[in-house]
């Protein structure tokens, strides 16, 4: 196969909106719950794959409720579910996430179940040689390094969703093509006291074609060993916020794969993360290709 595979986390949401974060040790009733499939990798894939990109998911699920959701909800939003494998009796990564409506913030608690950690078989490395990308979160990491090197060897850029300082991710750092953290993972990583010093120090480090660290409400900065830019978040009523990190890499993914320049993935990705924030839920929030080309237009950016 062509396009986008990917190899980290995929868990089963539970969404609860509420009107303000309650004190300890009370009661407090939500406005709505809802279940969504949640996880920077597959919510990423689901993104990519709802703007036009044919993905793939690579991993382990198992049969309990949350699993066989997780797996259908891939399949709803057209990623490829053929490269999973099953695994009877255990317990899916699941969270319950709590999006306050007073802050725009959310609150996350999850419990990352006891499924086996994934081992690639040949169907699965094939898929990675084929791949034009691959991104990976730093979860399910032993795969994941066996697909990076798989990865450097046929040509299949590394797109690494750095959003977590988890343990062992210098196993992954230095075979990365596209290298997008949060500020938090470069400032913790670097130990610098700033985002473009970061920037420039990962790069040094890594030598990855791109640095892109993202910053939240305040847009982000893409470094690739010349010049610092600035590219602009869009300013909307966010409704749910959670997951918009995992579906701007997701869209960022896409963009790759169309061919723009890493500037103009950085813009289009910013928009389809701001739309997404508009509505409920990780991955049914997506807005499509040409949503997003008359989100951009009504801006003033024609270039899509």
């Amino acid at each position: 196969m062509s396009g986008i595979v990917g190899i980290g986390a995929n868990v089963c949401d539970t969404l609860m909106n509420i009107s303000a974060y309650p004190a300890e040790d009370t009661k407090l009733g939500a406005q709505s719950v809802t279940i969504s499939g949640g996880g920077p990798c597959a919510t990423g894939l689901a993104a990519a794959s709802i703007l036009g990109a044919d993905c793939a998911y690579i991993g382990n699920l198992t049969e309990d409720n949350p699993g066989r959701f997780l797996k259908e909800d891939l399949e709803k939003y057209g990623v490829s579910t053929r490269l999973i494998r099953i695994k009877k009796g255990y317990t899916s990564f699941s969270s319950c996430i709590w999006l306050s409506r007073e802050s725009a913030s959310r609150t996350c608690v999850f419990y990352k179940g006891d499924v086996p950690p994934l081992v690639l078989d040949d169907e699965q490395k094939r898929a990675i040689e084929e791949a034009s990308l691959l991104m990976i979160d730093g979860n399910e990491m032993d795969a994941a390094e066996d697909a990076v090197k798989i990865a450097a060897q046929n040509k299949t850029k590394v797109l690494y969703d750095a959003g977590g300082l988890y343990e062992g991710v210098e196993r992954l750092l230095p075979y990365t093509d596209i290298l997008i953290p949060s500020e938090e993972f470069a400032l913790g990583h670097t130990g610098k006291k700033d985002a473009k010093a970061a920037a420039k120090a990962l790069f040094e480090r890594y030598s990855p074609e791109v640095v892109v660290i993202t910053q939240g409400k305040n847009g982000g900065i893409l470094y690739d060993g010349k010049e610092i830019k600035e590219y602009p978040a869009f300013e909307v009523d966010a409704v749910d916020t959670n997951g918009s990190g995992d579906v701007f890499h997701g869209a960022f993914a896409f963009s790759v794969n169309m061919g723009y320049n890493y500037y103009k993935a950085c813009i289009f990705s910013s928009a389809v993360s701001a739309i997404k924030c508009t509505k409920m839920g990780a991955r049914r929030a997506v807005p499509s290709f040409e949503e997003t080309v008359e989100f951009l237009r009504e801006r003033g950016i024609n270039e899509f």
